[in-house]
């Protein structure tokens, strides 16, 4: 990894000096604008609307326009900026991890010891496990001060920026769906499907399913050009999902989305039927569990086969490979289909027979 700023950490009278990494990375496919009758790519030009002249990188500067009047700020004005020419990140307060709203996080970043004598590092670090308490900070990056959160993840000091206070917007006017009436025997179904669901959060288990997709469709059109075979790239749709059906009552959703989860869950020799609620959730951990890994399992074994094979035969699926496709994001879509309900407030989406069938 590349440093993209370095500076210091003051801390109280202690500095530390140190590198900023990115902690995170996009893997989303790039795509580009093409003409799409011969495949020319698309430019964008810098043009000036006055002179209609085209206008190299160096000799363009920013502006405000309120309206009437027009302020150019140059590069060299950005760059006498007090903020601007600051290369600290100060520590302003610690506060409790439970007082800092999600919401506010925006990117993060590690930090790394930039001293030979890491010394001061690990002060901060272990100061940080110690106390249990988030340090925020300020520092500039980028032409804009930046608001931000310390803490420690893998023995490694992360900054998280922030959004500003002012950047978040109020939920006044957004309807809460407050004046629903629900019933007590729809809020323990509710509460039931929610036991079904719960498990310990592994973020391997999920995938984009959208660009696994799209990197497949490149995948085989540069095998076999435009005339591929969609359905017997990715399989048929499921009808049930692509129009919808009848519009149910939410208690009948609930029930249904409670029956469906006991069946596709695997049960356990020697069982109690009087077993409690809390062995009743770590089972549905473990299951999950079992089911992540088999789920990989059948994603590693079944894409050779859906990238070369299914393509060129434009046949039917064998079945072997129809429960591994099945199986692939199976915790998403789940999820999904069973948890419409939710989405549709008071009614959801019923698909009667399609439903038992891909169960």
């Amino acid at each position: 990894m590349r440093a993209i700023w370095s500076g210091t950490v003051a801390f109280g009278l202690v500095s530390v000096p140190v590198k900023l990494y990115s902690a995170t990375r996009s893997h989303d496919i790039s795509l580009h604008q093409v003409h799409d009758e011969d495949g020319g790519r698309i430019r964008y030009q810098r043009r000036c609307e006055v002179c209609e002249k085209k206008i190299d990188y160096d000799h363009i500067d920013k502006a405000y326009d309120d309206g009437e009047d027009t302020v150019v700020i140059t590069d060299e004005d950005l760059k006498a900026m007090p903020a601007e020419e600051e290369k600290e990140i100060e520590v302003v307060q610690f506060v409790p991890d439970e007082q800092i709203d999600p919401m506010m996080f925006e990117k993060s970043y590690y930090l790394e010891p930039a001293s030979k004598n890491p010394k001061a590092y690990a002060l901060l670090r272990e100061t940080l496990e110690e106390a249990g308490r988030t340090a925020i900070v300020t520092f500039a990056l980028r032409s804009r001060t930046r608001l931000a959160a310390l803490r420690v993840r893998d023995d490694v000091i992360v900054l998280q920026t922030m959004l500003w206070a002012d950047e978040i917007r109020s939920s006044d006017g957004v309807s809460s769906g407050g004046e629903a009436k629900i019933s007590a025997r729809e809020r323990k179904m509710a509460r039931s499907l929610v036991d079904q669901f719960s498990e310990d959060f592994e973020p391997e288990q999920f995938v984009d399913e959208y660009q696994e997709q799209l990197r497949t469709l490149i995948e085989e059109k540069l095998e076999h050009g435009d005339a591929i075979d969609t359905d017997a790239t990715f399989g048929d749709v499921d009808e049930g999902e692509a129009e919808g059906g009848d519009v149910i009552d939410l208690m009948e959703a609930l029930k249904r989305s409670v029956d469906e989860r006991r069946k596709s869950a695997p049960k356990k020799s020697g069982s109690s039927s009087k077993s409690s609620s809390s062995k009743k959730a770590s089972g549905g951990r473990s299951a999950g569990k079992k089911r992540a890994g088999a789920t990989s399992k059948a994603e590693s074994s079944a894409k050779p086969s859906a990238k070369k094979g299914s393509a060129k035969k434009g046949s039917s699926k064998t079945g072997a490979e129809k429960k591994a496709s099945a199986k692939k994001g199976s915790a998403t879509k789940a999820f999904a289909r069973k948890g419409s309900s939710e989405a549709e407030g008071s009614s959801t989406k019923k698909s009667p027979a399609k439903s038992k069938k891909s169960a």
